[in-house]
């Protein structure tokens, strides 16, 4: 097997039209696996390649001094830099120049563009192309506060915006990681029905990192690009006309989706109905500056893109931990798991994806799997049924028990103003039913329990349990439900209840 970056290098060949023989000479892989890994995947259509503008011979005496002009132009007020016209004024005024104004204006085009690669900077902004083909898509991330369980928390949300027909799609994460990235990317390429022509990233994604003018992406994307046949650039620092759009597209869905602050338990099935509403927020709406209705050009968008591969990726990076003396390691910042006692001392393999941790023992068994924590203060996510069963017997170590920071807020400040004895008899509900359907969907149908009935009464946590565990989605509102028909219907409303 060959490296993600040769993979990638060889496709990106391919797009290019290169032959089979000679991406085999410039990679020195053999051309059987050439061919392997051509045919691993649907390969986006190469863009057309445009020929670079050659410099007219009668510039070439004076090419060291117009470029040296250009190059001081960077260090003085932008509206006091040398334009083509005033070029060509003192190379004839000076130099005794014969040629064109033309001339000039094509050198000095050219020479602008060149310094600005050098630099790892777009100085000459004027020049950025910004008539977006359909299927070509700019990505960046935005900030907003969401209450999740009833708690008021900041993340991120993944913003994928088509230029052509103005079409965005967001999903939410906890963190801007190149699992986040990607996990977003995929989403959206599964919504739209195919993979983009090209994407465009903004610098600070964590896809990749800015080191003078070189981006190097993280190998996780790298693989994620060569899997769906991506092609994609970064802006360039400093740059704000190359983004603006995705920008704009940021701040109107905060606004238009985010405004009132939304409310759920379930960020992941929050995203699925999240891209729903993303491409109803353009029915019907005409585009900004064409005019077209923007779900007729999304169309448009849709057609031009290139087929889905046959698998999905897998958005997870893969690394490995040594297990401490109670089977415990950090990964992802300064957040501890557990991959239970049997693997004290072991060496663990760990996924961590946009929103989960999964521990594989040495054997290849999934030993655990846990909500990925984020941010910078300390956390410990080992298993808290390993402590339930204690609880169940000594509850007066349920306030500083893994099992209470486990837990949702509102099932915690539920189980907080119990009695001992009603502790006791919750605790032992939540541990049958773990046993019985596993801890996350016993959580979940706790919670469903307290939200339908205001208790977590062992029967109704075996049946909200059960649910969960079928796969049973939650039925969420994006508005609040107005049940004052039915109060009308039965006689309640306006004191016509009295009597019944």
């Amino acid at each position: 097997m060959i490296g993600v970056d040769k993979v990638e290098d060889i496709r990106r060949r391919a797009r290019r039209g290169e032959s089979v023989s000679g991406i085999a000479a410039a990679t020195g892989v053999s051309g059987p696996t050439v061919r392997k890994y051509i045919a691993a995947g649907d390969l986006s259509p190469r863009p057309p390649a445009t020929r670079g503008r050659t410099s007219s011979p009668m510039m070439e005496p004076y090419a060291e001094t117009v470029e040296g002009w250009l190059r001081e132009d960077l260090r003085v007020w932008r509206k006091q830099r040398h334009t083509a016209r005033r070029i060509h004024d003192r190379l004839v005024e000076e130099e005794g120049f014969q040629g064109s104004y033309e001339t000039v204006r094509n050198f000095v085009r050219a020479a602008r563009e060149r310094i600005a690669r050098e630099r790892g900077e777009r100085e000459a902004q004027g020049y950025l192309v910004l008539d977006w083909r359909p299927g070509e898509c700019q990505v960046d991330f935005g900030q907003a506060d969401f209450r999740v369980r009833g708690t008021l928390r900041r993340g991120h949300y993944l913003v994928v915006e088509f230029p052509h027909s103005n079409v965005g799609l967001a999903q939410v994460f906890w963190g801007e990681t190149a699992e986040c990235v990607c996990h977003g990317l995929r989403a959206a390429f599964e919504f739209a029905g195919g993979v983009p022509s090209r994407a465009v990233f903004d610098n600070a994604t964590e896809v990749g990192r800015r080191v003078g003018s070189k981006v190097v992406t993280s190998a996780l994307f790298r693989a994620f690009a060569a899997h769906y046949g991506l092609d994609y650039s970064f802006t360039n620092p400093y740059s704000g006309n190359e983004k603006g759009s995705v920008e704009n597209k940021v701040g109107a869905l905060r606004r238009n989706l985010f405004v009132p602050v939304p409310s759920f338990h379930d960020v992941e099935a929050f995203n699925r109905r999240l891209l729903e509403r993303c491409a109803a927020a353009s029915e019907g709406k005409p585009h900004y500056r064409k005019g077209a209705a923007e779900s007729g050009l999304f169309e448009e968008d849709r057609a031009a893109m290139s087929p889905l591969p046959g698998a999905p990726f897998s958005c997870v990076a893969w690394a490995t931990r040594k297990c401490d003396a109670q089977g415990c390691f950090k990964a992802g910042g300064d957040h501890r798991y557990s991959a239970g006692p049997a693997l004290a001392g072991a060496e663990v393999a760990v996924a961590m994806g946009a929103f989960e941790v999964t521990v594989v023992g040495p054997g290849g068994e999934v030993a655990a799997t846990y909500e990925r924590m984020w941010g910078d203060a300390p956390t410990c996510s080992a298993d808290p049924l390993a402590q339930l069963e204690l609880l169940c017997l000594k509850s007066g170590g349920w306030r500083d028990s893994v099992v209470r920071s486990a837990l949702p807020g509102e099932l915690v400040a539920y189980l907080d103003s119990e009695d001992p004895a009603d502790l006791r008899a919750d605790l032992r509900a939540l541990r049958d039913s773990a046993a019985r359907v596993g801890w996350r969907a016993a959580v979940e149908g706790a919670s469903r329990a307290l939200e339908a009935t205001g208790g977590v009464d062992a029967a109704s946590l075996e049946l909200s349990a059960a649910v969960a565990a079928s796969g049973g989605a939650r039925t969420e509102y994006d508005e609040p439900v107005d049940l004052s028909g039915y109060d009308r219907a039965l006689g309640l409303a306006e004191g016509g209840g009295a009597d019944a």
